[in-house]
């Protein structure tokens, strides 16, 4: 993977998380942008405003999201929670303690 993939997938995650904290122009605009992919353009064509605006929009929402992780840590606490289940899996394959970990995976 790229770091823009990365990075990308990140963003996704606190949108993921924290999308309700955010203000309704802001989590619309980010899932315009960050789940359905449109451009700047298509998303300025669909809401009515400038490139400009959408492109300030964004800024302010990833600059939110980012806020948010920092006070609170969540993606940082599933990405851990996320890897010692993969060790514990490569660890026991065969064991019912991968299958409980797979299941812990999904609900998280």
């Amino acid at each position: 993977m790229s770091g823009k993939h990365d990075n990308k997938l990140e963003k996704i995650l606190l949108y993921d998380i924290y999308a309700p904290l955010l203000s309704d122009k802001q989590r619309d605009t980010l899932d315009l942008y960050l789940n359905e992919d449109l451009s700047l353009g298509e998303i300025a064509e669909s809401t009515d405003v400038t490139r400009q605006a959408v492109l300030n929009c964004i800024r302010k929402g990833e600059r939110r999201l980012g806020e948010l992780e920092e006070a609170m840590g969540l993606a940082r606490r599933f990405n851990e929670i996320t890897k010692l289940l993969d060790k514990l899996t490569e660890a026991h394959p065969d064991s019912e303690t991968a299958a409980i970990a797979a299941e812990i995976k999904e609900l998280l």
